[in-house]
């Protein structure tokens, strides 16, 4: 009995201790020290969410730079798709993440890839097949980076200047205010953040009464 009740005590002490105590002070933490990190980084313009900057959108609109291509439709739901069905069954899931995982010899990855080649030829002429920067045609690890590389940004320039009026000079300056470099200077790549480019551009379409 006295090991039994040893072990009960432990285990509602750790309990407790594991359960409790440390995730509110963790989560205290955090609002505190890193709040907007704690929150999903998210970004906010004229009082509205209009995205993480930790999660990548699909852009489709000539008028802005596209990102990496996404695993999942993450950003395809809609109020109705969380309201339960007559079943009583809702069909949203929640946004998922994860690489389909298809190999190069995959026809479902050559097909897509080829389909992206050329539909972004289309829209950019002045740029070679083999000029198309890879992270372009690629998805990431988790199928939702926010991020593409300077040269993919810098390959969409032309087109995008063309299509909002906006000078490529202003268009550089913008990508280079929203161009994070290596973590600590030797871990990963430069990298862009595509929906803060994209805000910096509607905000100027909007000045210019053209959104």
């Amino acid at each position: 009995m006295k090991t039994l009740k040893k072990s009960i005590i432990l285990s509602v002490v750790l309990m407790l201790l594991c359960g409790i105590i440390y995730p509110l002070a963790m989560t205290g933490i955090s609002q505190l020290a890193f709040n907007k990190k704690a929150n999903g980084s998210m970004i906010v313009k004229d009082g509205k969410e209009v995205g993480s900057e930790l999660i990548g959108q699909s852009f489709t609109d000539s008028r802005f730079f596209r990102g990496r291509v996404s695993a999942v439709n993450y950003n395809t739901y809609t109020a109705a798709d969380t309201k339960p069905d007559s079943s009583g069954k809702v069909a949203y899931s929640g946004v998922a993440s994860g690489s389909q995982n298809l190999a190069p010899s995959n026809k479902a990855l050559t097909d897509r890839v080829k389909k992206d080649i050329s539909d972004f030829l289309k829209t950019h002429p002045d740029v070679k097949k083999e000029e198309i920067p890879t992270d372009l045609l690629t998805s990431s690890g988790s199928g939702l980076d926010p991020n593409i590389s300077p040269q993919a940004a810098k390959i969409q320039i032309n087109a995008v200047s063309k299509a909002t009026g906006i000078s490529t000079s202003e268009l550089n300056k913008i990508i280079a205010n929203h161009t994070s470099e290596r973590s600590f200077g030797i871990f990963g790549e430069p990298r862009v953040n595509v929906l803060l480019v994209n805000l910096d551009i509607a905000a100027i379409l909007k000045q210019n009464g053209k959104l």
